[in-house]
């Protein structure tokens, strides 16, 4: 069973302390089919987001497609950090994921993934780095990871990170716009990928051995994952993931198991087109979920916290289309039972969705003036 870890007591404790709440001015309520909430812009004027998470201290690391990392302190976001090695910006690509070491608090270390260039080819990189005690600069950094095949095309790099219990990545990359790669076990693109945190091979992995498919490969068939995450209560791998007109799915990533992109699918070709032999087929698994039309899910994550106990154990997914939250009930048996759209249109396309450690839910909002978004319990409820 796997495992997340997570940095937390001196994070809770700087969250609570409410040192970088927003201004009334900057919030907003709702109502919920279970509580009322609010939300308040931490910052904004972020240029192309993808990810956040949380410092020791409170603070926030965000990195934007352009090649920047920056941290966000007092609802202002830092200079880029030095350091960062070179993005390619190229389509959907850019500086992605950024995901902190379990032990960050005193190794400082953290792990990105990105778009990288090799002359005319592009495609999906992980790299290690540290992270200075002033924030300013990333040092030691290494290249834990690089596609084998590279490509002029833009679209469906992935990619996000999740951390397991012993230290090792998980990230997903798409097909990269040419959909039969993942149904090509020698080729990392569709896939969920699984490494140790130097970049070697985990004992775990099915293909371990690369005779049978690329080494690092956990799963196939996955069409562009940009969401994933491991529950930390039940150690079960989740991922999230785009399909073409309809067929957004939700995944439970197992070793050697195959998710069927593009022999199976619930969506169609852009032009109106079917895709592969149909919605199932021997040998390919199902989704846990899926959606008709496309959501565009952008992210996912798994609520724990004190702040919503009536929200314990929901998917949480950030949707682009839509510009929605998407919170998810799962039954005892792990289905999803229930779906309620949050925010549809409030505060424009979702890019990711993280919960914070003291309870509370952090959003980015996507494109060229972006923003950092909290939701909290509704003070007056």
């Amino acid at each position: 069973m796997l495992e997340r870890l997570s940095i937390v007591a001196v994070a809770v404790a700087t969250l609570l302390s409410g040192g970088w709440a927003a201004s009334a001015a900057d919030t907003k309520q709702f109502a919920t089919k279970k509580t009322s909430i609010e939300v308040e812009t931490i910052a904004s004027g972020l240029s192309n987001p993808w990810s956040v998470e949380v410092l020791p201290d409170g603070a926030f690391i965000v990195t934007e497609l352009s090649g920047n990392l920056r941290i966000i302190r007092n609802g202002k976001a830092s200079d880029p950090i030095t350091g960062v090695p070179k993005v390619a910006r190229h389509g959907q690509g850019g500086l992605l994921d950024v995901a902190l070491d379990p032990g960050f608090g005193t190794n400082r270390t953290l792990f990105l993934s990105m778009a990288v260039r090799d002359g005319s080819g592009y495609g999906t990189a992980i790299v290690r780095g540290v992270l200075s005690a002033d924030g300013r600069s990333l040092t030691e950094t290494k290249e834990l990871f690089r596609m084998a095949k590279l490509t002029g095309k833009g679209q469906h790099f992935g990619s996000r990170i999740t951390i397991a219990a012993d230290g090792s990545l998980f990230f997903g990359i798409g097909d990269r716009g040419e959909r039969d790669r993942a149904q090509d076990m020698q080729d990392h693109a569709g896939a969920i990928l699984h490494i140790n945190a130097d970049g070697s091979i985990p004992a775990s992995n099915p293909h371990r051995n690369g005779k049978d498919g690329k080494a690092e490969i956990w799963s196939k068939g996955h069409r562009n994952p940009q969401g994933i995450v491991i529950d930390p209560e039940s150690g079960e791998l989740l991922t999230v993931e785009h399909g073409a007109r309809g067929g957004d799915e939700i995944n439970t990533p197992q070793p050697g198991k195959n998710f069927g992109w593009p022999i199976i699918t619930y969506g169609k070709d852009y032009s109106g087109v079917e895709i592969g032999v149909g919605q199932a087929a021997e040998g390919y698994e199902q989704p846990l979920y899926y959606w008709d039309p496309s959501i565009a899910p952008g992210a996912i994550d798994v609520y724990h916290g004190a702040m919503f106990p009536e929200w314990e154990g929901n998917i949480l997914v950030g949707a682009l289309k839509y510009q929605l939250l998407a919170r998810l009930e799962r039954d005892e048996s792990g289905q999803i039972v229930s779906e309620e759209r949050l925010f549809e249109g409030e505060f424009g396309r979702i890019r990711d969705v993280k919960v914070a450690p003291d309870g509370s839910i952090l959003m980015l909002t996507d494109g060229d003036n972006a923003s950092l978004l909290r939701i909290t319990a509704d003070k007056k409820s």
